[in-house]
């Protein structure tokens, strides 16, 4: 056995459908190995008992006792080395990976595009002549300006919302041009709960690196102690919710680079049940608050804040959307702008606990604390679309820009 008390690292552990089967795929968010397991449903309950505190030997037992499941052994402990083998468990194995995969990301030049060449086009020359199409397609926009101190772009992909993209980086250009410092905080959509993932690896796009601010990624890190804030530094690797604006902040520069401070932030989920509770409140978020008001203090600096809206039907784990459905999101994605645009962060706070987050809204981090950092002020939306997110039409993404003068 692999482990006596086997327990499952941090994993991605989602329901689907194989050979018309009902299972469960399992993946791992950090990427240790390219491996990923496809079990029979079943077997979510042996899932469970792998949480550090039941022996190995035990746990068909269990099943059968408590979960009437008809399970030898033999099938557990073959589960279990499979585990161990995509080194999904917590045990020396999975630690020395996640320390030589960790060793290997800081050791790079700069954390790679790693969406160009599928997402958009890797050659400099190409992505400007589509970024420059996407710009003349949305025709001629009322520009903010260059003192403009933050926008709200979706991080969905350029494909399905091109125009939102183009619309609300088009108006931001002299914003971009003219900052000194760039503050991107992106949704985490591996970190879980999370709250602050921080990198001192600077990110590269087609056009050249991006240079992390050091500085104020260490004075941050010291802040909110760096054992936590690096934790889940690899997230950093595959999450593109940084690179999608990285790449139209380098393109509205022209190429020019400009010193950017990279963060991830976690869900708010945790927080939905908190009634009167702000996310300001939960220490995390506070220090994070408090640290980058005084480090970008005297520098002309512009917050970008990546997140989308809306995530509803099949695809999400939902019914599928209908034009019924289509309305209500109309309506509740119109009230959720409002108060973005009134840069009312309680306000769109107290809205996504009012109604639960039925929609999944995956920006909901970002533009509050965005919301947050730049205190009393008043934005303006920069377009909205609704993205189809399967085959059938039946699940959407619902996205928007927003301008801050």
């Amino acid at each position: 056995m692999p482990t006596m008390l086997p327990k499952l690292r941090h994993l991605d552990i989602n329901f689907t459908m194989h050979q018309r089967r009902p299972s469960l795929v399992v993946q791992d968010p950090l990427q240790l190995s390219d491996r990923y397991l496809i079990l029979p449903r079943a077997l979510g309950a042996a899932l469970m008992l792998c949480d550090g505190r039941h022996e190995a030997g035990d746990m068909a037992a269990i099943l059968v006792r408590d979960y009437g499941l008809r399970i030898e052994q033999a099938v557990v402990d073959d589960l279990l080395l499979a585990l161990d083998e995509a080194l999904f468990l917590e045990n020396e194995r999975s630690a020395q990976a996640l320390e030589a995969a960790i060793r290997s990301f800081r050791s790079l030049p700069a954390r790679p595009a790693t969406i160009a060449g599928a997402g958009y086009p890797a050659d400099a020359e190409a992505l400007r002549l589509q970024f420059d199409r996407y710009l003349e397609e949305v025709g001629p926009v009322a520009p903010l300006p260059a003192g403009g101190r933050a926008l709200i772009s979706p991080h969905i992909d350029y494909q399905r919302g091109h125009k939102v993209y183009a619309r609300v980086w088009k108006q931001a250009a002299a914003m971009a041009q003219a900052a000194e410092l760039v503050v991107i905080l992106g949704t985490d959509h591996y970190g879980g709960f999370n709250p602050v993932t921080l990198t001192r690896q600077s990110y590269a796009t087609p056009y050249g690196v991006l240079p992390t601010e050091l500085g104020i990624v260490d004075a941050l890190a010291t802040a909110l102690d760096p054992a936590r804030a690096f934790a889940g530094e690899l997230y950093h690797r595959r999450e593109h919710a940084i690179e999608l604006v990285a790449v139209w902040l380098h393109h509205m520069r022209q190429g020019q680079a400009v010193p950017v401070v990279p963060i991830l932030v976690g869900s708010f989920q945790p927080l939905l049940a908190g009634e009167g509770s702000s996310p300001d409140q939960d220490p995390a978020f506070a220090v994070l608050l408090r640290e980058l008001a005084h480090l970008t203090t005297g520098r002309r600096t512009l917050y970008v804040a990546s997140g989308d809206l809306a995530h509803i039907g099949p695809a999400f784990g939902g019914e599928p959307v209908g034009i019924v459905e289509r309305a209500d999101l109309a309506t509740h994605d119109e009230e959720l702008i409002g108060h973005l645009c009134a840069g009312d962060a309680e306000g769109f706070w107290r809205f996504i606990q009012r109604t639960e987050d039925r929609n999944n809204v995956c920006g909901v981090s970002p533009f509050y604390l965005t919301l947050k950092l730049l205190g009393p002020v008043e934005g303006q939306r920069a377009g909205y679309a609704v993205c189809p997110a399967d085959d059938h039409n039946t699940s959407v993404v619902s996205v928007c820009g927003v301008l801050f003068g």
